[in-house]
């Protein structure tokens, strides 16, 4: 029996998985930046406030639980919102969010990163990924670091994939 894989059979077995090395084995960020995280939680103590002054100290009656129910799914976001971080391994890409974003490196087809040129300290840069079964993520970071990170894993996967 012949052991050898012809290209017959290897355009059989689907695409070769992609490999990529980050320059530290493992890199950890930020997913949103301070000025961002500090904007969102202003707005948040704001808009409590602005509450508190329409309606007073009646605002926490019943009458008013949809107040503090839409409140309450804001200052969730925020904080998952404040405490995400996104994490760099030579097997996949990861960020904590009110759900765990996770993709394996070796399952990339397309990778873009997205972001407005100037504005980095603002909007955090994303990296719009879409693996082989045509599932998309978006993964944030703000450190500069893992910014160059997505550049080249982009970089290196256009490479490999127009093989």
């Amino acid at each position: 029996m012949n052991s050898k894989l012809t290209p017959e059979l290897m355009a059989h077995l689907g695409p070769a998985p992609f490999r990529f090395t980050p320059r530290n084995e493992l890199m950890l960020s930020a997913a949103f930046s301070l000025p961002f995280k500090t904007m969102a939680v202003a707005l948040l103590t704001g808009l409590s406030f602005w509450a508190y002054l329409l309606h007073g100290a009646q605002m926490f009656k019943t009458d008013y639980l949809w107040l503090w129910a839409a409140w309450c799914i804001m200052a969730y976001t925020i904080g998952h919102l404040v405490m995400g971080k996104t994490s760099l391994t030579s097997n996949e890409l990861t960020q904590t969010w009110i759900w765990e974003k996770k993709v394996e490196l070796r399952d990339l087809a397309y990778a873009k990163l997205i972001r407005v040129p100037g504005l980095d300290w603002l909007i955090a840069p994303r990296l719009y990924v879409r693996t082989l079964m045509g599932k998309f993520t978006v993964i944030y970071a703000c450190d500069p670091d893992m910014i160059e990170e997505f550049k080249r894993l982009s970089a290196e996967l256009k490479s490999f994939r127009s093989m």
